[in-house]
């Protein structure tokens, strides 16, 4: 299989959608995504060359109430992105433009939501904004990134995965690999900095 980055010229029905770069999934954070920090540089470039060009830009985050499901002491994570706290906010330096769209979710604490799709309303933001295209960066590729991204494929979006500007869990070895190769599988394209609205 191919696995050269594609090139893409960002233009109208295109947004960047910032999954998740939030500051308990950085390093030092309650549920820390290794390299997580290093991801914060790419994505505000990503960020100036999508509002360059006058495009929507998305930001999703976990807003968990404290009592969530998924902070069970049997569970696989531990208490993370409590709404309004320290750590549920946006990465350090991460530089959102004002009129950037935030969509929180797993905010029902008996359900879990991976997908920025789950019990938001991000079908009818994005549709409202006219975008049929979504680039995707954010933490972590084999979970909230793997999800979103797939959802976004089945509701009829175009998605370009920025490989670069993400990164993953892998609980088990090779997890980040697998749940790109899935997505490609889908339909799914995948792009780095220097092919995506260079300028």
């Amino acid at each position: 299989m191919d696995t050269k980055p594609d090139s893409f010229d960002p233009a109208d029905g295109d947004a960047l959608i910032v999954v998740d770069l939030q500051q308990d999934f950085l390093p030092g954070g309650a549920l820390a995504v290794r390299g997580g920090d290093q991801i914060v540089p790419l994505v505000n470039q990503y960020l100036r060359r999508f509002r360059q060009r006058g495009l929507p830009v998305f930001a999703t985050r976990d807003w968990h109430p404290p009592r969530h499901c998924s902070f069970q002491p049997a569970g696989p994570w531990p208490a993370h992105c409590v709404a309004g706290t320290p750590g549920a906010g946006f990465a350090p330096g991460l530089q959102l433009p004002p009129d950037a769209v935030v969509v929180s979710k797993a905010q029902d604490p008996q359900h879990d939501a991976y997908s920025a799709f789950s019990g938001t309303s991000l079908v009818q933001l994005l549709r409202a904004a006219g975008v049929q295209r979504l680039f995707v960066a954010g933490l972590a590729t084999d979970y909230c990134v793997l999800h979103t991204a797939r959802d976004a494929l089945a509701a009829g979006f175009a998605v370009v995965l920025l490989a670069d500007a993400m990164r993953p869990v892998n609980l088990r070895p090779g997890d980040g690999a697998a749940a790109i190769a899935e997505l490609r599988a889908l339909g799914a394209r995948v792009a780095s900095l220097d092919g995506v609205g260079a300028v």
